[in-house]
C-alpha cells in the first residue's frame, strides 16, 4: 500500500462537496443549539457522519442540507444533533465514582430516617451504561432490588435514549463486570436474543430516561439531587458554556451531594460555583457557608 493512499481523499472526489463555508455553518449551528465547540480537526468527522444524513435525506449538498435545517425542514435539527454527538460509555467506567457513590449511599442507609426517595441524575446518560451503574450501586448499598432511589436520565441525543430505555445490550458491553453483579442484575438473551443481555426490569423502574438539551435556561428537575453524574460531557463546551451549565446544574444539587465529572475536566474557573472535594468530585461552593 502506497503512502498517498493512506491520505484522506480530496475535496473533489468526496460524494459531496463541502466547502469551509459549510463547515464554519456547521460549527455555529452546533454551537448554538447543543454548545459543542468543533475545531479544525473536526472537519472530516463532521463530513462523515453528516454524510449519512444527506443520504437518508436525498439532500444533494451541504448547502441545501442545512438550509433545510434552518428552514425548520422535518425536525431535522434533532437528527443533525444526534449525528454529530459523541457518546463513549461503558458499564462503571471510572470505577471510584461508584465505589464513592456506594459509599455515600451506604451513609444515607444507615441514617436514622431516609428522606425517601433519594434522587440522583445523570445528565449525559448516553446508551444507559451510566445510569444503570448507578442503579446498580443502589441496590448493592441497601441490599435490595427495590432501594430508595430514583435516577434520572438524561441526553440531548434522542437516539441513545431510545437505546437506554430497552436496557438490552450486547454481551461483550457486560464482558468486564464481575460474575456475580451479571447474574443479579441481568438476563442472558436465548433463542433469537442470544448474544445479548437485558438489565433486570426492577434496575429499569428505578430509572427515568428524558431528553434534555443543557443549553435549556432552566431544568425541569424535582427535588435536590444527591449525586449528580457530569462526566466527560463538558470538554465538548468551551468556558463560558461551562460556566452557564454549571451555575444551573449546582441549584439541583443538594447541600450534601456531590457532583461527579470526568477525569479530563477542570472547573477553577469556577470555584465559586463548586469546590472540589475528592477526586473528579465537587460539592457546591456554598454549601461551606
Amino acid at each position: 500500500m502506497s503512502a498517498s493512499s493512506l491520505l484522506p481523499a480530496p475535496p473533489e472526489a468526496r460524494e459531496f462537496v463541502f466547502h469551509d463555508r459549510d463547515f464554519r455553518r456547521v460549527c455555529e449551528l452546533i454551537h448554538r443549539h447543543a454548545g459543542i465547540s468543533l475545531g479544525p480537526a473536526k472537519r472530516d468527522m463532521v463530513y462523515g457522519r453528516l454524510s449519512r444524513r444527506l443520504r437518508a435525506l436525498g439532500i444533494d449538498s451541504f448547502r441545501d442540507y442545512l438550509d433545510h435545517i434552518e428552514g425548520g425542514g422535518d425536525g431535522e435539527l434533532q437528527g443533525f444533533i444526534n449525528a454529530l454527538t459523541t457518546n463513549l460509555t461503558a458499564f462503571f467506567r471510572e470505577p471510584h465514582h461508584f465505589e464513592r457513590l456506594r459509599e455515600e449511599l451506604l451513609a444515607h442507609a444507615a441514617a436514622p430516617a431516609v428522606r425517601q426517595p433519594l434522587r440522583l441524575w445523570s445528565c449525559a446518560a448516553s446508551t444507559g451504561e451510566e445510569p444503570y451503574s448507578m442503579a446498580i450501586a443502589a441496590c448493592e448499598a441497601f441490599g435490595t432490588l427495590s432501594p430508595p432511589v430514583r435516577i434520572l436520565a438524561t441526553d440531548i441525543d434522542t437516539q441513545v435514549l431510545d437505546t437506554a430505555a430497552t436496557g438490552v445490550y450486547p454481551l461483550e458491553r457486560v464482558a468486564s463486570l464481575e460474575p456475580a453483579l451479571l447474574r443479579r442484575y441481568f438476563l442472558r438473551g436465548k433463542g433469537p436474543q442470544a448474544g445479548r443481555c437485558r438489565v433486570r426490569p426492577e434496575l429499569q423502574a428505578l430509572v427515568r430516561f428524558e431528553a434534555l438539551n443543557l443549553l435549556q435556561p432552566r431544568y425541569d428537575i424535582d427535588g435536590d439531587v444527591v449525586a449528580l453524574f457530569c462526566r466527560n460531557v463538558m470538554i465538548y463546551f468551551d468556558k463560558p458554556t461551562q460556566r452557564a451549565i454549571l451555575s444551573r446544574l449546582v441549584t439541583h444539587l443538594a447541600p450534601e451531594g456531590l457532583l461527579y465529572t470526568g477525569h479530563s475536566e477542570n472547573y477553577l474557573h469556577a470555584a465559586d460555583l463548586i469546590r472540589p472535594c475528592g477526586r473528579t468530585l465537587y460539592r457546591r461552593a456554598e454549601a461551606d457557608r
